[in-house]
Parts: C-alpha cells; sequence; structure tokens
C-alpha cells in the first residue's frame, strides 16, 4: 500500500491515476477530478497558475494520505496528482483516486484527502481573470 503522489507540469493522465489503484481485493474505487471552470465568484476566469514547493507539498500530501489510513484502515490503495503551472479552461488540475472493499468507505475517504489536501497542502493557486490576476485561498 505505497500510495502513488505527484506534481507534475505536464497533463494529469486521469486513466493512469485509476489503474494505480486498481487491485483485486477492492469492490469500490472513487475519484475526484478536479477542473478549471471559467468563473470564480461571478467573475470571468481566464486561466489559473499554480505553484508549489514540490518537495514540501509531497511530504504534506504524505501526512494527509497517512491519516487516511488511519482513519479507514481498509483504504488500500491512494493516488493523487496535483498540476502545477498553467492550466486553461477545462485543465484537469487534481486527481484523488482511492480503493476501498466498499463505497462508504471510498467516498468517505476520498472527500477527506481532497478537502484536507485543500486546506493544508502548500500548493497556491492565481486566478487570471479579464482585468488582472489574484492570489485565491483553497477554501475562500
Amino acid at each position: 500500500m505505497t500510495p502513488t503522489l505527484s506534481i507534475t507540469d505536464q497533463p494529469i493522465d486521469i486513466a493512469a491515476a485509476l489503474a494505480a489503484v486498481q487491485t483485486d481485493t477492492a469492490g469500490a474505487v472513487n475519484s475526484f477530478i478536479g477542473t478549471v471552470r471559467n468563473q470564480s465568484g461571478g467573475r470571468p476566469v481566464r486561466r489559473l497558475h499554480y505553484e508549489s514547493y514540490d518537495s514540501m507539498a509531497l511530504t504534506q500530501l504524505g501526512h494527509v494520505v497517512a491519516q487516511a489510513y488511519e482513519k479507514w484502515p481498509m483504504l488500500q490503495e491512494v493516488a493523487v496528482v496535483h498540476r502545477k503551472g498553467t492550466l486553461e479552461l477545462g485543465d484537469v488540475a487534481v486527481v484523488v483516486a482511492v480503493a476501498t472493499p466498499h463505497r462508504a468507505e471510498s467516498f468517505a475517504a476520498c472527500q477527506f484527502i481532497i478537502d484536507t489536501l485543500k486546506q493544508v497542502v502548500t500548493i497556491w493557486k492565481r486566478e487570471e481573470y479579464e482585468d488582472g490576476t489574484e492570489w485565491v485561498a483553497a477554501h475562500p
């Protein structure tokens, strides 16, 4: 049960993230796929820019996943891939995939990981609008 954790400046391969959590012992695979939307707080968004301190972010992400394994001991596999750099509308910014024996734990663990990631992992987001840019918090 070694999680797949990655921060990349390349497009995220969703199929590869899902394949990373496939196991014959899991009856449920759950995923969250975060994409770039065209508005935020009523303002039109042109694109997003993500920056990270990769080694720190991966360490923090490892702690988040360790917490998930503690909360859901039946959690079998986890993959988290986050983009950095400039992302256009519709681009995939983050993928969280988990595998568990049953669906309830799968939904809960996936939500815990994405929510906690956005709160504690040092990946910063800057939104670009028609009239400028602004750094934004993960949870406004």
